[in-house]
């Protein structure tokens, strides 16, 4: 595990946390206020967590070259998270288009 420092480790192990509140929040969020769409923004976020748990998995085993897939992973998820976030950020968009009052 001496492949990243202390201070990275901390930066690396808090993103993902924050990314999980991140989740929890959004669905919260879009329970309270009755807003379905927004519980897609946080499935869509999923992908990209699973993309910073590989990186932190690989890390974690000093990249181990028996664990490169998990390089592999990571750069799949990535795409597949941001394809997952546009869809979702661009169905809350339409959803509030299609919700809201013609003047």
């Amino acid at each position: 595990m001496n492949t990243l420092s202390i201070p990275t480790w901390i930066i690396h192990i808090s993103s993902v946390l924050e990314w999980v509140a991140a989740i929890w929040f959004i669905w919260q969020f879009a329970v309270a206020k009755n807003l379905p769409a927004w519980r897609w923004l946080s499935v869509g976020m999923l992908p990209a967590l699973i993309s910073a748990m590989s990186a932190c998995t690989w890390h974690f085993f000093d990249n181990a070259e028996a664990l490169s897939w998990l390089v592999t992973l990571q750069a799949a998820t990535t795409v597949i998270g941001n394809c997952t976030l546009c869809l979702a950020a661009w169905w809350i968009w339409r959803t509030a288009q299609v919700s809201k009052p013609e003047v």
